[in-house]
């Protein structure tokens, strides 16, 4: 038992020590340089703590800077160099991150795909759906349902961009990667997409990455007890490689199937084999992410990324963020179809982002085409369904210094949702819509 009862975080805020975030902290660093022993993660948080409690005066509370220190010197003391790299370089890729954020350094938009960006800005402009002002007045027009069938068309004039492309190069693509972050809708632009190109007699064969997933307990935590699935070291990067390429080469392969419900994978489990009028469809967070297919020739991947990239400004001039549709997305989905509790999403949601902007949003560039699955009108959809309920997380966690990430998402969108007209009836939704994936009613095969 440590001393320690709190920690001063680098905001002044002082919250309760919690030796597991240590751990989980030396776990993740050898996780990404391919260790897994938890035992040896616990063993070093102990002696980080030691090393502190050696240091530092009996009445001194420690600071967030003085722990990581003392981390470094462990993990190098125990000859753990590349741990210790690894560590080091997420620590200094933190520091950044927040330097950026604080004063927004036009570095950061390097990797913005500002081609895509204008064309959908250029869109609602001529549709008149670039600010909600401007939105709301077609709602109060009556003209909810010609806003849908307008978005409709946009994302369908994209994926038969997509389905072409694809069709010119099918002497020499094996695979289509389907890639983006959570909820941008990778599951119904892959169905559609696979509609489009069976009609030429071509078949995507999924290759489902999720059953690559390392057992749970292999899986770092955080303070709260999560684990973490959202990164792309959670997955068997080299096994999924070599079967791509023995796929390629014509054998057949023996897929490793995940039980979600026990956190289990069990090897060597469901057999698949392609054609040569096959093409397999990896439909995956990290599909762009190099070590996913870092093995696989550039000619025969078609790369596609998936963003809801609209371009509206809210009630203050500010273009709605991306980040919170998708949010509202998965919260709709994970309530409808695992049963998940909408503010567990909210409060995890911190991790999802912390793994987009390392693993996701780097590689946008990469891909062969993007596609904005973002839809204007679903924001009247989603405001009746949630704004009562990012009202009463705002007043749960405006006092909680640990959920400061939720509490500020949760602020941002019901100010947002506040000025948004709400719209009950979705009837007017096609059945085939990318939103159907999260509120209900698909009649497509997306689960």
């Amino acid at each position: 038992m440590s001393r320690f009862k709190y920690v001063i975080k680098r905001s002044g805020e002082k919250v309760p020590f919690n030796a597991d975030r240590i751990s989980n902290a030396i776990y993740r660093a050898s996780v990404s340089v391919g260790g897994r022993d938890k035992a040896l993660a616990e063993r070093l948080s102990k002696e980080v703590v030691a090393t502190l409690e050696y240091e530092l005066p009996d009445d001194k509370i420690p600071q967030i800077e003085e722990i990581q220190d003392a981390v470094e010197k462990v993990l190098i003391k125990n000859d753990l160099v590349n741990v210790a790299k690894a560590y080091i370089l997420y620590r200094d890729e933190r520091i950044r991150a927040r330097n950026i954020e604080k004063n927004r350094a036009p570095d950061e938009t390097k990797t913005i795909p500002w081609k895509k960006i204008w064309e959908t800005l250029d869109w609602s402009v001529d549709h008149e759906v670039n600010t909600l002002e401007k939105y709301n007045q077609r709602i109060k027009n009556g003209e909810f349902e010609a806003i849908v069938q307008e978005s409709e068309m946009a994302y369908s004039v994209d994926l038969a961009i997509v389905a072409e492309q694809i069709i010119k190069r099918k002497d020499q693509v094996r695979m289509v990667i389907i890639s983006g972050p959570s909820s941008s809708g990778k599951t119904t632009t892959t169905t559609k997409i696979g509609q489009k190109l069976a009609r030429s007699g071509l078949k995507l064969i999924t290759m489902n990455i999720d059953h690559y997933y390392f057992d749970l307990e292999m899986h770092p935590k955080d303070e709260f007890g999560d684990y973490d699935f959202e990164t792309p070291q959670a997955l068997d990067l080299e096994l999924i490689n070599e079967h791509l390429q023995k796929l390629f080469e014509g054998e057949e392969i023996l897929m490793p199937f995940y039980d979600f419900k026990t956190g289990k994978r069990t090897l060597n489990h469901t057999p698949m084999k392609i054609t040569d009028n096959e093409i397999i469809l990896i439909d995956s967070l990290y599909g762009l992410y190099p070590e996913m297919t870092g093995d696989i020739p550039a000619e025969k991947q078609y790369r596609l990324y998936l963003e809801p990239f609209l371009q509206m400004k809210d009630h203050d001039g500010k273009y709605i963020r991306w980040t919170d549709i998708r949010l509202m997305r998965r919260m709709l989905r994970d309530a409808t179809h695992r049963s998940y509790d909408p503010k567990s999403t909210l409060t995890h949601w911190h991790y999802v982002r912390n793994a987009e902007k390392k693993n996701i949003l780097p590689y946008i560039n990469t891909a062969d085409y993007i596609i904005s699955s973002g839809m204007p009108y679903e924001l009247s959809i989603y405001q009746h369904r949630l704004y009562d309920s990012f009202s009463s997380w705002v007043e749960e966690f405006k006092d909680d210094p640990r959920r400061k990430d939720a509490y500020e998402r949760a602020l941002r969108t019901k100010k947002m949702l506040s000025h948004v007209i709400p719209i009950v009836d979705d009837s007017s939704v096609p059945g085939d819509s990318v939103i159907r994936e999260f509120i209900g009613g698909s009649t497509l095969d997306v689960h």
